[in-house]
């Protein structure tokens, strides 16, 4: 009964995550701003770990569902 939340966190981190590196990936190969009006290094690198983040989380959900 109580993995169920667990489950649902953890897939909404992993989307999340997925989402956001793939999308800076795309971004970065396009040579497109990751973010506008910020330091395209600091945008990728902040946007990177926070697409690692999340993953790493979503991992740690499905490890205690």
């Amino acid at each position: 009964m109580e993995s169920g939340p667990a489950i649902f966190a953890g897939t909404v981190f992993a989307l999340f995550g997925v989402a956001l590196l793939t999308w800076t990936a795309s971004c970065l190969r396009l040579r497109r701003p990751v973010a506008h009006g910020v330091h395209p290094v600091a945008s990728a690198t902040f946007t990177t770990l926070t697409g690692a983040i999340a993953l790493v989380l979503a991992a740690w959900c499905f490890t205690h569902a």
